[in-house]
């Protein structure tokens, strides 16, 4: 039988005892009920100490559990929670696509969603703008940064319990990034009750020059902020004025769409109405 991880560390791509231990989980899914050690060692055609080393760090992370009976092995409740989180920020995406679409549509600049990853900001899908001039902006799918500079990261940062800001805050450093940065805890905690208040963040060219960015909060069932979606583009497409008379308003719908849509009612701490959002409306 071909080991598909010993192929793969010979092409130098992969960690092998990474690819052995997911080689290992995948056959216990397959197979749907407990397995011995002999049994898994003869699927994945690894050597039993191998296979026994590697089940013992799996289940020391909860991903396999092993019942002192029989000694049989089976997955692990730590999967559960992993698979749900990743089945739960798709469905994010899933929900929020179409209203990226329609950001661009009604603006022509980029749109992006994120999420918060302990100090950093993840934008987890992007729109790009229409036009034929495009700016290459920080914000990709898939690219992390600090939150403290930019709207998307702001609105996230707002919303949250106060006891998980001080922790996150503690752990920041407020790098400067450009001159309009904010660098000062006291600061950007006034920015951030003003974003409570009036639910939008701005970016100002805080994590690049030249590049502007409004934001605002997407709340779930439980009132919780889970994401953020936002606008970005030029300094000179979104000028001051465009950002503040037009761009606060669409943004705060859209985002209130998405957030009906998860199915936040506008009740509780972060009610939408509290933070003179506009009106739901499909």
């Amino acid at each position: 039988m071909r080991n598909n991880a010993d192929t793969v560390e010979r092409e130098g791509k992969y960690v092998q005892s990474v690819e052995r231990a997911l080689n290992i989980m995948e056959a216990m899914a397959r197979e749907g009920a407990p397995v011995t050690v002999t049994e898994l060692a003869e699927k994945v055609g690894l050597k039993i100490s191998t296979v026994h080393r590697l089940l013992s760090t799996l289940a020391h992370r909860g991903y396999v559990e092993q019942d002192p009976e029989d000694n049989k092995y089976r997955l692990g409740l730590k999967l559960l929670e992993v698979g749900n989180a990743a089945l739960y920020f798709s469905d994010i995406r899933t929900v929020a696509r179409p209203y990226l679409e329609e950001l661009v549509d009604i603006c022509n600049e980029t749109a992006n969603l994120a999420i918060l990853d302990k100090t950093d900001v993840v934008y987890i899908d992007q729109v790009e703008s229409k036009n034929l001039i495009i700016v290459k902006m920080f914000a990709q799918v898939g690219n992390r940064g600090p939150v403290h500079c930019t709207a998307s990261g702001k609105a996230l940062l707002a919303f949250l319990p106060e006891e998980k800001l001080e922790e996150i805050l503690n752990q920041m450093e407020l790098t400067r990034f450009t001159n309009e940065t904010i660098t000062d805890v006291k600061h950007l905690k006034k920015e951030l009750q003003r974003i409570r208040n009036e639910g939008y963040a701005l970016d100002w060219g805080e994590r690049e020059e030249h590049v502007r960015c409004i934001a605002a909060p997407i709340f779930n069932h439980e009132g919780k902020v889970i994401a953020s979606i936002s606008i970005s583009g030029p300094s000179t497409r979104i000028t001051t004025y465009y950002m503040k008379n037009e761009l606060v308003d669409i943004i705060k719908g859209i985002a209130a769409k998405i957030s009906h849509k998860m199915g936040y009612n506008g009740n509780g701490a972060n009610s939408l109405d509290q933070h003179d959002s506009v009106a739901i409306t499909e």
